[in-house]
């Protein structure tokens, strides 16, 4: 079932090439000996995209559990020196392996090594834009360095498939210096790249930001000519009239990450009226596993939407078809890729919903019960770029990659 009917839908490489009522007639002769899978009882939908993570962070769940944003930063920090290649390569793959599991076929990544990560990435067969990340703690030699390494990078880079991409992370206005934040914008735009940040995190992001350059951190980007709308900024949850504006104004993409939010106790107010109705672009990530503690993002769905019926006292906030759409099309917008859609010519992304199940058995709309009721292993199959890389919930390898992971895991404990 697609759009509430029945549909055959036909993928020809890594394209739908159609949507018809189902069994209309005869495949074209030029497929008619493709494969055929029967997903009666099931429902088709896009794959979801993550807008924001760190994929190799799978690794480092628990760590700094129970404490503030700032005590939890420091902890992590602390464990990164730790990491090498192989740790990157074989936490991405974790990370892959449970956003496959979840529905989840692409990914705005922002972590260390993606000339490392790309490889995990397109052995697993999702979609991805990984990100060099940009943090030099105000360290002029851990500026030049990471410059150096960013445009190695990206000609690295030129070379990787199609389905993986290269972009430019600042990681925020508190731990990049403002020289190495306007290399990076510009180094990013001189290369067509997208360019993400976390953005208004904190309320003491936003204190000290006011405190050191007397204006928020939206206004203070906007000032130096960050914004734009290849820009993609996670979190934004701290944000004033004016900051709504401008990031509206700037046609800027902004994440949603509640389940971060929350457990960090960062706030949970987030303005997803006030941003929506500006035309501000918001799609939903789940940040990485060290504040989410997983890469779920039907989870992150129904969180967002109970959290903000509850403290707007409102039961019609974020109603099913926009969430639907921030962990789509919206997000699909906001990193340029061609799918989030089922549709002839979208690239074939596409989770298989098994409705067996008692969570839905009930007369309300599918999205009320997938969203609401029911958990993600009633996600059966993916496709990503025309391929299986999950069916009825095996992925091939899964259990070489957490042996692998576990070994890691003794290493750098």
């Amino acid at each position: 079932m697609c759009d509430g009917e029945n549909r055959d839908i036909l993928i020809v490489g890594s394209r739908i090439a159609a949507v018809v009522p189902a069994g209309l007639g005869e495949l074209p002769a030029d497929v008619r000996n493709a494969e055929t899978v029967d997903c009666t009882g099931m429902v088709a939908l896009p794959g979801f995209v993550n807008a924001h993570t760190h994929a190799a962070m799978t690794l480092f769940r628990g760590v700094g559990e129970d404490v503030c944003f700032a005590d939890w930063i420091d902890k992590i920090w602390v464990e990164e020196e730790k990491i090498d290649e192989e740790y990157i390569y074989w936490a991405t793959k974790v990370a892959c392996l449970e956003m496959i599991k979840t529905g989840t076929t692409a990914f705005l990544d922002q972590y260390w090594m993606p000339e490392v990560a790309v490889r995990a990435v397109s052995e697993m067969g999702m979609r991805a834009v990984l990100s060099y990340v940009h943090l030099d703690h105000y360290d002029k030699a851990r500026s030049l360095r990471q410059r150096q390494e960013c445009m190695k990078v990206r000609e690295v880079s030129l070379a990787w498939p199609d389905t993986v991409s290269f972009s430019v992370a600042i990681h925020s206005v508190y731990s990049v210096s403002e020289e190495q934040i306007c290399w990076a914008a510009g180094y990013a735009r001189e290369n067509g790249l997208k360019i993400n940040v976390h953005l208004c995190e904190t309320s003491k992001e936003v204190k000290d930001c006011i405190a050191a350059h007397g204006m928020t951190p939206v206004a203070y980007l906007d000032g130096l000519g960050i914004l734009g709308p290849d820009v993609v900024a996670a979190h934004t949850l701290w944000l004033d009239e004016n900051d709504i504006d401008i990031l509206a104004r700037r046609n800027v993409s902004c994440v949603h990450n509640i389940n971060s939010n929350l457990k960090l106790a960062s706030g949970y107010r987030f303005l997803y009226n006030e941003m929506r109705d500006a035309g501000i672009n918001i799609c939903l990530g789940t940040d990485g596993c060290a504040s989410s503690n997983n890469l779920d993002l039907l989870e992150a769905m129904k969180t967002s939407a109970i959290v903000q019926k509850a403290w707007r006292d409102d039961p019609a906030a974020m109603p099913l078809d926009e969430l639907l759409a921030m962990a789509t099309s919206n997000a699909v917008s906001a990193l340029g890729l061609d799918c989030g859609r089922i549709e002839p010519g979208a690239l074939a992304d596409i989770m298989i919903v098994d409705t067996g199940s008692s969570f839905f058995l009930s007369n309300a709309p599918f999205l009320a019960n997938f969203i609401y009721s029911a958990h993600s292993d009633c996600i059966d199959s993916v496709i990503c770029n025309g391929r299986f890389i999950m069916r009825h919930r095996t992925i091939e390898g899964e259990k070489e990659i957490l042996s692998e992971a576990r070994k890691i895991l003794g290493r750098i404990g």
